[in-house]
């Protein structure tokens, strides 16, 4: 499943190479992208065992989706992916560390976790998150999960507004069935946020809604990044037969 890297064309003249990480020297440089990303760039205050690298405790239960510069053949994207029953191995999804999922209980056998997904700065043109959503696609596909979720961030540098903006926007269309609800446990105070009225939506996120997925409840707060995360949660049923075309062709 991904155990060889796979050539897909990224937009222009780039091509990419996309592979799961099949060691840990591999996993060390998805792990000093997100560095690069989150710390140096976004200013993220990582608690990591070594400075240098964004590294946790789910990242030795997690497969990394790397994809690479066909050319130079640098690791410009990543995202890691926790299963099940690797889950139940660390003890949670890093989900339930920002929400409640009990209503998602009965779901949980059946469910694959993405994130800490990243794309180096010299590489945002789109090219890179085609190829790892295509990754992704390909990943649930063989795997047989019914479920993909994950947190999608939202910068809070100005405060919050875009982010609640954002909230404002999304949950009259895309806000999951109240079965599949979540609570964030240090919610975004929306209250005392004035929201824009013409958010700028991240591309990661417009993306997953145009995939076909929910937004499962108001945004959490996530001091250490300094972010206002959603939780997503995409039924595999759901996914815009457009887009899982274009993946996987």
């Amino acid at each position: 499943m991904l155990q060889k890297s796979l050539p897909l064309q990224g937009r222009g003249r780039k091509s990419f190479k996309i592979s799961l990480a099949r060691h840990a020297d591999e996993v060390r440089e998805a792990q000093r992208l997100r560095w690069k990303v989150f710390a140096e760039e976004m200013g993220a205050r990582l608690t990591t065992p070594e400075v240098g690298y964004d590294i946790d405790l789910y990242d030795q239960y997690c497969e990394h989706l790397l994809v690479r510069d066909g050319e130079s053949n640098e690791v410009v994207g990543t995202y890691r992916i926790l299963t099940h029953s690797a889950a139940k191995r660390v003890g949670s999804y890093y989900a339930d560390n920002e929400f409640d999922l009990t209503r998602l209980q009965n779901m949980r056998s059946r469910m694959v976790e993405v994130g800490r997904s990243c794309v180096h700065p010299e590489h945002r043109t789109g090219g890179v998150i085609i190829n790892l959503w295509a990754g992704l696609a390909e990943y649930m596909m063989k795997s047989g999960y019914d479920y993909l979720i994950g947190c999608a961030s939202i910068g809070m540098q100005d405060g919050g507004h875009n982010a609640a903006g954002i909230w404002h926007t999304v949950k009259d269309k895309h806000l999951s069935p109240i079965e599949w609800r979540v609570f964030p446990r240090c919610p975004l105070p929306l209250a005392e946020i004035d929201a824009l009225a013409s958010p700028a939506i991240p591309p990661l996120v417009k993306g997953y809604l145009q995939l076909g997925a929910y937004v499962g409840g108001e945004p959490a707060w996530d001091p250490d990044f300094n972010t206002a995360d959603l939780f997503i949660l995409l039924p595999m049923n759901r996914l815009n037969p457009v887009y899982a075309r274009h993946f996987l062709k």
